[in-house]
């Protein structure tokens, strides 16, 4: 695998939030993570990539640990975090934004971003600060990526955007499988995350509620019911 958490506990402050969350990522996959508000997905993918470090338990990332390391070792490992706060350079230019991430590295470069999102390259010159959500949601996908990571961590990509927006950061993930590029997805939207994902794991109160295929959910979406209160069709 190329992710393992294994029995992480998180805590903010004496909250603890997370109980004990195992989950695996393979090369090349999709992994996706949904609950309730609250049950504990940002602070997953917060845990791995070291902004709230788990307290206990096993975070190995091409079978080396790295929980405990600061943020910006685990990057350099590989492994790019695109929060649902978005966090542009609100100063710096969209072009700005992208290059000043860019790894000559990495497979995805500045055209391949300006191809996925040319909306992006007509406002090339305008402030991150002065972005719509959708507009600062496809400029921080595209900075993560030029960072040139193996695992992409994407929190609520689809959250508050426009239907037509949706679309193209779907299109544009679904392009980048072919490119063996791993994926965990934290999702609001079941929709999406079912599209997308070859498997699920649903958190409820910080801990793993369920584990399923996505075509399991599929063929019985009122296994999520209980977790989600809403079906997954």
């Amino acid at each position: 695998m190329l992710l393992t958490v294994e029995d992480i506990q998180t805590y903010y402050g004496n909250s603890h939030v997370l109980h004990g969350v195992d989950l695996e990522v393979g090369a090349g996959e999709v992994v996706a993570l949904v609950g309730r508000n609250g049950a504990g997905k940002t602070t997953t993918l917060r845990s791995i990539m070291g902004l709230t470090p788990p307290r206990s338990g096993s975070v190995r990332f091409k079978d080396q640990a790295i929980a405990g390391e600061k943020p910006h070792r685990i990057a350099r490992r590989g492994i790019a975090y695109v929060p649902e706060s978005r966090e542009p350079f609100s100063l710096l230019t969209v072009e700005e934004n992208l290059t000043i991430a860019t790894n000559p590295r990495s497979p995805w470069q500045l055209d391949q971003v300006w191809q996925w999102f040319p909306a992006l390259k007509e406002i090339r010159d305008r402030k991150g600060g002065h972005l719509s959500g959708g507009q600062q949601q496809m400029m921080v996908i595209g900075r993560g990526l030029l960072t040139g990571p193996e695992l992409l961590l994407l929190d609520e990509p689809s959250q508050g955007l426009a239907p037509v927006i949706v679309e193209t950061v779907v299109e544009m993930l679904k392009d980048l499988r072919k490119s063996n590029l791993s994926v965990l997805l934290v999702e609001q939207s079941i929709g999406v995350a079912l599209d997308l994902a070859d498997r699920i794991y649903v958190l409820n109160e910080g801990r793993v509620a369920l584990h399923a295929r996505s075509e399991e959910i599929r063929e019985d979406p009122s296994r999520l019911d209980a977790y989600l209160g809403l079906s997954a069709t």
